[in-house]
């Protein structure tokens, strides 16, 4: 397995921007799909984005399409998450995620990081 460990979460205003980072260990991070969800108490965890190997495809949840951008450097064992025009309900503890299988369900990645906290100010 590889280990993940997120950072750069914070508190923003909304309408404002963030990135995200995850660092992986380990030498075989390129062979992994990486995702990027999201939590808020009392909720299930929610897809956010995720980006196969190569980092050639992509897919985003529609409440994030068109804000919020996943890339990878595989040469730096890293997953980027860059979110813009954040809205209140962005806020939640993003989680990174890498696993062997192209899904969006939290099931299908094996591998998970303790989270970073993202807060949206109205």
């Amino acid at each position: 397995q590889v280990q993940l460990v997120e950072s750069g979460g914070g508190l923003v205003q909304a309408g404002g921007s963030l990135r995200l980072y995850c660092a992986a260990s380990g030498r075989t991070f390129s062979s992994y799909i990486m995702g990027w969800f999201r939590q808020t108490p009392g909720k299930e965890r929610e897809f956010v984005a995720a980006m196969n190997r190569s980092g050639g495809y992509t897919s985003y949840a529609d409440s994030v399409k068109g804000r919020v951008t996943i890339s990878r450097d595989n040469a730096k064992n890293t997953v980027y998450l860059h979110m813009n025009n954040l809205k209140s309900e962005d806020t939640a503890v993003y989680y990174c995620a890498a696993g062997l299988r192209a899904t969006s369900q939290p099931q299908g990645f094996g591998s998970w990081g303790q989270g970073t906290q993202v807060t949206v100010s109205s």
